[in-house]
């Protein structure tokens, strides 16, 4: 993979230590920077710092995107973090995660997850119509499968502009796969 490109991972920040979705976390992590990619998160706890701590643990690189003035209860990136971005607003971080990320991992969450899911899907959506570049996204569970489902079936979205796997190494795999993601 070519250095630099990172891959965003979003998920729960509730995510605890010991538990299977921190392992999973851990996981997507560590193969990613296996892969020559850097992770890029929100920075915080949760699904993030596993994500960072995989990553870490094989020496990829880091990148926290955080935003101290809306999570005042927060205290500055996880430790695996090697990079720390700080945005204003939920937007900027939002924005500096998606423009910086070459592709995209969801893995369970929240309310917070299926933000960042649906923004990617929307980039992809406005990408597609108008011949623009493309955000690989991978989703990871049935709920985001279902999710995909009434997005599509009651709104019309376009299910290509998203692809929902049943774990997280069947999203690695998908990712790695995609053109955007630069081989060396």
């Amino acid at each position: 993979m070519t250095p630099g490109v990172a891959i965003a991972v979003f998920g729960s920040s509730q995510t605890k230590p010991g538990t299977p979705e921190w392992a999973t976390a851990e996981g997507v992590g560590s193969r990613l920077a296996m892969n020559g990619l850097t992770v890029i998160t929100g920075g915080y706890s949760g699904t993030m710092e596993a994500a960072s701590k995989g990553a870490a643990s094989t020496g990829g690189p880091v990148i926290g995107v955080t935003a101290p003035a809306l999570f005042t209860g927060r205290t500055g990136a996880n430790s695996y973090v090697t990079t720390e971005l700080e945005a204003d607003t939920l937007s900027d971080r939002l924005g500096l995660l998606t423009s910086k990320a070459a592709g995209v991992i969801v893995l369970p969450g929240s309310i917070g997850t299926a933000t960042e899911f649906l923004l990617a899907w929307n980039i992809n959506h406005i990408a597609r119509r108008n011949t623009g570049v493309r955000l690989p996204t991978v989703a990871v569970g049935a709920d985001w499968r279902e999710l995909s489902r009434l997005l599509t079936e009651r709104l019309g979205a376009n299910g290509v502009d998203v692809h929902v796997v049943d774990t997280a190494d069947m999203a690695v795999d998908w990712l790695l796969d995609q053109p955007e993601i630069r081989r060396v």
